[in-house]
């Protein structure tokens, strides 16, 4: 069973969670700037790492 905490979103929806345009998110994938997996050639967020990610961003 998949927790929530480590579920994968897709691109649709983690632009959907940080209210950002898919376009944003592609370019942060291309600059590196956010944590990301590729599975079977689409892109994958867990959402653990997105919080985190989030946070410390944040802090900076």
């Amino acid at each position: 069973m998949i927790k929530p905490k480590e579920a994968l979103m897709t691109i649709d929806e983690l632009a959907t969670y940080l209210k950002v345009t898919k376009r944003t998110i592609y370019e942060w994938l291309k600059t590196h700037k956010v944590p990301a997996v590729k599975l079977v050639g689409q892109w994958r967020f867990r959402k653990d790492k997105i919080d985190a990610w989030l946070e410390k961003k944040m802090l900076s």
